[in-house]
């Protein structure tokens, strides 16, 4: 099986993602910018990540876009985000961001990662200084909420390999 993982990160988190998957799957593994001068005709299976930025996942149209052209292929998308694995929300959140046809030909996971504010840009920073801002001004704060104001007040990083387990048993059933 041949397979390319395709990441785009912006801190980090998606990029050491992106290289434990190939590593241990032995695929190649490029960024976003280096696989938009690819031909994936060669490819048994596509392996996209992306950060999870709002509930979307960054660059998620550009895979979209290829979906088509990719018939036949395996296709798993990973999105890396600052919530913790068990978050309740993330899968209606990750099954938001494709059709039902699409959701029938991809799978889906979501892998932790964290923040990185030292390497954010400036704008993503300012929009997440905003955010958590307006979550500390909040009165009556739930208890996820004021969990929600400790974590987000200062860098983390709670990636972890054993995340991947379950894209490279997917890689592996091509």
């Amino acid at each position: 099986m041949k397979a390319m993982v395709v990441y785009h990160s912006q801190t980090g988190f998606t990029k050491r993602y992106a290289q434990w998957i190939a590593e241990e799957a032995g695929t190649e593994c490029v960024d976003l910018e280096e696989a938009k001068k690819r031909s994936f005709d060669g490819y048994d299976a596509i392996v996209f990540g992306g950060w999870a930025c709002a509930g979307g996942i960054s660059k998620l149209k550009w895979f979209k876009s290829h979906m088509d052209a990719w018939a036949g292929k395996k296709l798993i998308v990973y999105c890396v985000g600052a919530s913790p694995a068990e978050n309740p929300e993330i899968p209606k959140a990750m099954r938001d961001n494709f059709s039902d046809a699409q959701w029938e030909r991809v799978k889906v996971f979501y892998l932790p990662g964290g923040l990185n504010y030292e390497r954010m840009p400036s704008v993503s920073r300012m929009m997440m200084k905003v955010f958590l801002r307006t979550l500390k001004a909040k009165k009556d704060k739930t208890e996820e909420e004021k969990a929600m104001v400790e974590m987000l007040s200062h860098s983390y990083d709670i990636s972890d390999r054993k995340y991947i387990g379950p894209i490279l048993e997917c890689l592996r059933s091509v």
